[in-house]
């Protein structure tokens, strides 16, 4: 009984190791990493993805992530070039274009691009004044990708971003931001109510001037209304004087002397009914007389013509 729990026990350590050995000899690479292959401390390459057949005890492999990756820098405090303290922290993102150079280049390549991320950042605030580092933030995202993918390509290690996360000024330059903010959105209210009252007298300023040339218009086309009514009221005038005068000389031309002589008469019966003493004749006076004479001569005799007419008659 105990020669076979013996034998079970050497069977399973014998299977455990045959395991660890299978394990050991085959591997499953994704397609995301590599592996970097050792053999008896000489490197034979990179291998993957897929199945991975290594060699025990003799072949000893690293695994590389070949997946873009990023890394937090915590704030650091930089001087910029007219001496003024500052806190930037910002993000590092890389991926391994070459595993070979990213294992035997360097020993931790995250650290060391962490150690020149921060050296770089105070080369390259150095440079600059607090307010360019305030307004150009894009152009040191590109001065520390630049620089530092300098430095990483050699170790197989390619830099794809650098983006400043926050930048942190002094306490006293931060209320100075904040005064001259304030200062400049009062400045903004300010230009925008002149704005608004210019806008608002131009268009009323613009208003009064369409009323006053509409009144004017109106003045204008009632004034020729008023000539033209008058024109025309001056015509239907004149053309009614010349119908009455028509109409006048058209009466006159149908009386005779001897209804002149009447009206003659009914003058001077007026006159005499006037109680005036003094009297202005005209000249037609005499002719009307003489007119008069001879009306009553040519009456009488034909009254005497009458007369015998008569008595011839009656004998």
């Amino acid at each position: 009984m105990e020669a076979l729990i013996s034998t079970l026990f050497l069977v399973l350590c014998a299977g455990l190791i045959f395991v660890a050995l299978l394990g050991s000899l085959i591997r499953i690479v994704p397609e995301f990493q590599r592996l970097v292959v050792f053999r008896l401390g000489k490197v034979i390459g990179a291998k993957g993805p897929g199945l991975v057949i290594l060699i025990p005890v003799v072949d000893r492999a690293v695994t590389v992530d070949l997946r873009e990756q990023f890394r937090e820098i915590p704030q650091q405090t930089s001087i910029t070039k007219d001496n003024a303290p500052i806190g930037i922290d910002f993000l590092i993102y890389w991926r391994v274009v070459d595993p070979v150079d990213s294992v035997v280049q360097v020993r931790d390549f995250v650290s060391a691009a962490v150690g020149i991320a921060t050296t770089t950042l105070r080369a390259v605030i150095g440079d600059i004044l607090l307010d360019d580092v305030l307004a150009k933030r894009e152009y040191i995202n590109q001065a520390l990708r630049v620089k530092l993918d300098e430095v990483t390509e050699r170790w197989g290690v390619k830099v794809t971003a650098v983006e400043i996360r926050e930048i942190q000024p002094p306490r006293d330059v931060l209320e100075a931001m904040t005064r001259q903010m304030s200062a400049e959105r009062n400045r903004r209210a300010l230009v925008t109510e002149a704005d608004g009252k210019r806008e608002a007298a131009v268009k009323v300023a613009e208003g009064e001037k369409q009323a006053a040339i509409l009144k004017a218009e109106g003045e204008k086309e009632a004034a020729i209304l008023r000539a033209q009514g008058e024109r025309e009221a001056q015509i239907l005038r004149a053309e009614g004087f010349t119908l009455a005068l028509e109409r006048i000389f058209s009466v006159a031309r149908t009386l005779d002397a001897n209804t002149m002589t009447l009206q003659y008469l009914d003058a001077l019966k007026a006159l005499g009914a006037s109680p005036a003493t003094k009297f202005v004749f005209p000249m037609e006076v005499t002719r009307l007389v003489t007119r008069l004479s001879s009306l009553v001569g040519n009456a009488g005799a034909r009254a005497g013509e009458e007369g015998m007419t008569s008595g011839g008659s009656s004998g």
